[in-house]
């Protein structure tokens, strides 16, 4: 009898030697609410002492100067006149913040409920000179949702980290189990989704100029923010926000339009805007910029999808991930002719993993493709478009080709590249980004 009770024994003695000492490091998604009072919120922006680039956003290029969001945080500024070595000039401290575009002197940022107008005509002691409120209460950025209640008046947010634990196990991983523990890349966690954003991109790569009017600068494909005329267009989740401009740095909230849900890229290109959302493309005339009309919509499967125009073609990309797609979708680029804006048709798709941002300086176009690199195509032929170059070791979410530069940046930072031979960029410098812990 005894020997028998030995025997069982004996085995649990083992099971509870295994559970107190094995070990198993987990990594995992941990948010921690915040919260920020409006006075908090409004304290006058001005430049501060450069940082290091940590969480890398939208970019933008105006001049000579390049500003890249540090999402949520504020605006790394730098001096990129010589693009093979970028110098770090400020930074511009802007809760809330994820996108942003320029006219003339004045640049205009997002910070969560308000548009922020700054003066950057010194760019090393930039300074607010102007403040309105959106109308927007509420977005999502990547993962995170943040929320103004006006009965107390306080932006409620999320921390997002990746946090790593070692915790003790039973020795096979069935007990002690921490939430998300399903790997998810650190790359585009806040740059999927609804939080209204970026910049102006425009067809012609050093912006739009003219003699004696304003000027713009150029942004990416993943913008939010569009600037034709007088008028700065700014989409959030599902709707389009129009502000006066006319005196840049005293923006005026006008009219609001009304779009489907889940919209996520503008993109303005001569008197029309195209609008990217997770279920179609939609076109509107803004040849009366303070009255925008829609003039078609074109649908497609549940997925992300910028675009980016030339001539009579829409290049969109479309990325079926489980934040913006139906789970199966399949990714995909696809050329969509819109020499009648009134009735866009699909003309041809080309299959392409994971394709996020995009640019064009035709004949060459530009893919991002997360961390599957950065992939350039000859589009002479939009029709037969052929492959050129893909850089497997680059992380890229957006791109803009500007006068044979390209700027192409990924959770790694921000890297330049010379393409004036397309089908042999060469890299001209990096601002590397200090990965999170």
């Amino acid at each position: 009898m005894k020997a028998t009770l030995l025997l069982f024994v004996l085995p649990v003695l083992f099971l509870t030697g295994c559970t107190d000492n094995c070990e198993q490091v987990r990594t995992y998604r941990k948010y921690t609410p915040i919260q920020l009072t409006l006075s908090d919120l409004r304290q006058a922006v001005s430049s501060g002492t450069p940082k290091t680039l940590v969480e890398p956003g939208k970019l933008y290029v105006k001049d000579q100067y390049l500003f890249i969001v540090e999402v949520k945080k504020g605006i790394h500024v730098f001096d990129n006149s010589n693009p093979s070595n970028p110098k770090a000039i400020s930074f511009l401290s802007i809760p809330g913040n994820v996108d942003m575009a320029v006219r003339d002197n004045i640049l205009f940022a997002d910070s969560y409920i308000d548009l922020v107008a700054l003066d950057i005509s010194n760019p090393a002691a930039i300074k607010e000179v102007g403040r309105v409120e959106t109308g927007f209460k509420a977005g999502y950025v990547g993962r995170t949702y943040w929320s103004y209640d006006q009965q107390t008046m306080k932006i409620n947010d999320q921390l997002e980290e990746i946090a790593t634990e070692t915790i003790k196990t039973d020795c096979e991983g069935s007990f002690n189990v921490l939430p998300y523990l399903i790997p998810i890349s650190w790359f585009g966690r806040y740059y999927e989704s609804f939080a209204f954003a970026d910049a102006n991109y425009n067809s012609v790569s050093a912006g739009t100029k003219t003699p004696t009017g304003p000027t713009t600068g150029v942004g990416g494909s993943m913008a939010r923010f569009a600037i034709a005329n007088n008028q700065l267009y700014v989409v959030n989740n599902n709707a389009l926000q129009l502000f006066d401009i006319s005196t840049p740095s005293n923006p005026v909230k006008g009219k609001t339009a009304n779009l489907n849900w889940n919209v996520e890229t503008i993109f303005p290109y001569r008197n029309n805007l195209f609008i990217g959302t997770t279920t179609g493309m939609y076109i509107y005339d803004v040849t009366t910029p303070a009255e925008p009309k829609q003039l078609s919509a074109f649908s497609h499967v549940r997925s992300c999808d910028p675009v980016v125009v030339h001539e009579n073609y829409a290049y969109v990309t479309l990325r079926g991930t489980s934040t913006c797609g139906v789970p199966g979708t399949q990714d995909v680029l696809d050329v969509i002719n819109v020499s009648n804006p009134s009735a866009p048709r699909l003309e041809k798709s080309y299959p392409l993993e994971t394709p996020y941002g995009l640019g064009i300086d035709f004949p060459t176009l530009f893919v991002c493709q997360g961390n599957k690199g950065l992939s350039v195509f000859d589009a002479s032929n939009p029709l037969d478009i052929k492959p050129r170059q893909t850089f497997k070791d680059v992380n890229a979410y957006d791109v803009i080709p500007l006068s044979k530069v390209l700027l192409t940046v990924g959770k790694d930072g921000l890297y330049q590249y010379d393409y004036s031979n397309p089908s042999n960029l060469r890299l001209l410098s990096k601002i590397a980004a200090q990965q999170p812990n």
